[in-house]
């Protein structure tokens, strides 16, 4: 009831008004969705815990991590800059990191600190509606650009969490907090994100073997990790591959030298060839740099852990592969077996203390190799600076062998397009025709 026919005739003009531009209605209420969402706005830390809780049950743990990472930058800057009460920003972060922002440990008992942090930030956080200002939505793009530590962020990264910014937002809609997306009106584009391989990591086969040589010389813990190296060059596997491999996997007799099974793909993209059913297990760790979260890991599997299980990437359960290996590798893969065993499980290559190899072990030994193996400049250059950089080698090896790219994409897991797009500038061969080609052309 209104007081005044004034008013009454106020209140009918908003929503005929309301309702010549199309927008929708409350069933509830009868009132104009805008207005709902003005009185009772949702916060963007209420609507990421939402959207987090929507994704979680399909989403592999390495997306979970890659979505909580990016909704963690965000939260933090969508805050109120006049506040009173603020933790710190590294706080902030690492409660909504651990607990804010990760439904498996909704239901536990919260350190003070963090429990402050995440009361406060739960009326600290700006609401939904506010997003819908083009300069609200360029401030956190810009955001992501930045590294903790005031650098650039690598382009990768920008993207990754560009994207989980737009579809949280996109959620936004779906749940009728905002009209449409508002980065679509704005002009801001992302870092690009090199294609193709730097055919400076590439290493050729005399100096693979000379960083393998350097690993074997570091000592006995050290030439346990030999043979794993070698997985990545001769087999051209990731390293999350090698790290699960084990004994059954392997025919390493009779006149066909093979790695056979299934794939395995553990996280992100992650597969590896076995001969039953498994799946593989990969670390995840705190997000960016680890040193602002020291508290622990984040358990983002299905059992609690802190590694995942996951099946082939883009393939059914079943799909398995063959990968043919050469005799350097056999020769490595039986020098282990005989020098350091297997584990329990069947498991070549294993943690200090039995467990799952991780990246932080192998990566260790593998930069003491390049400093014993490679010259001073070639340690300062990006050559075969990460275990992985081993894949990219055995991929640009076998192209520039003449091996069909059919052959080298099954081989590695790959497509054949990605494949040609991804080692593009690693394939060599044909210069000098060419060069005669075009000098015949100019006369």
């Amino acid at each position: 009831m209104f007081r005044t026919k004034a008013l009454a005739h106020s209140f009918r003009a908003e929503l005929v008004q309301a309702a010549n531009a199309g927008e929708p209605f409350d069933p509830a209420t009868g009132r104009p969705v805008s207005e709902a969402r003005t009185k009772s706005p949702t916060t963007w830390y209420a609507h990421s815990r939402a959207y987090v809780e929507m994704k979680w049950p399909r989403a592999a743990a390495k997306t979970r991590r890659s979505i909580v990472e990016a909704l963690t930058s965000i939260t933090v800057t969508l805050t109120r800059p006049t506040k009173r009460g603020r933790p710190t920003d590294a706080l902030l972060r690492e409660a909504l990191y651990l607990y804010g922002l990760n439904p498996r440990r909704w239901s536990d008992e919260i350190p003070a600190d963090h429990a402050a942090a995440l009361a406060w930030l739960e009326t600290a956080s700006l609401p939904v509606v506010e997003l819908d200002s083009p300069a609200m939505v360029r401030r956190v793009l810009d955001s992501l650009c930045v590294r903790l530590d005031g650098k650039p962020a690598a382009a990768s990264t920008v993207q990754r969490k560009r994207a989980t910014f737009y579809n949280v937002l996109g959620y936004a809609v779906e749940l009728e907090l905002i009209a449409s997306n508002p980065v679509d009106r704005v002009q801001w584009t992302a870092p690009e994100v090199a294609q193709s391989i730097d055919r400076r990591v590439v290493a050729n086969p005399a100096q693979v073997a000379t960083l393998l040589e350097a690993v074997k010389s570091l000592g006995k813990r050290a030439d346990k990790v030999t043979a794993f190296f070698g997985c990545l060059y001769y087999a051209g596997m990731r390293p999350s591959e090698a790290a699960d491999l084990r004994r059954e996997d392997c025919d390493l007799a009779g006149p066909v030298r093979r790695l056979r099974g299934r794939l395995r793909r553990p996280g992100g993209g992650q597969a590896f060839p076995v001969l039953r059913p498994r799946e593989d297990r990969i670390p995840l760790g705190p997000p960016g740099a680890r040193r602002h979260l020291p508290a622990g890991r984040l358990a983002l599997d299905d059992d609690g852990g802190s590694h995942e299980r996951r099946g082939l990437k883009h393939r059914g359960r079943a799909e398995t592969r063959t990968v043919p290996i050469p005799p350097r590798l056999v020769e490595l893969l039986c020098a282990h077996v005989e020098n350091h065993g297997v584990g329990p499980d069947g498991r070549f290559f294993r943690g200090l203390h039995g467990g799952p190899l991780s990246e932080s072990v192998y990566d260790r030994w593998w930069k003491l190799a390049r400093e014993k193996a490679l010259t001073e400049s070639q340690v300062a250059s990006p050559l075969v600076r990460r275990p992985y950089d081993l894949r990219h080698a055995a991929a640009s090896l076998w192209l520039n062998a003449g091996v069909p790219s059919t052959e080298v994409a099954r081989r590695l897991g790959h497509g054949v397009a990605v494949l040609l797009r991804v080692y593009a500038n690693c394939i060599d061969g044909g210069d000098d025709t060419m060069n005669d080609k075009i000098g015949d052309a100019l006369g």
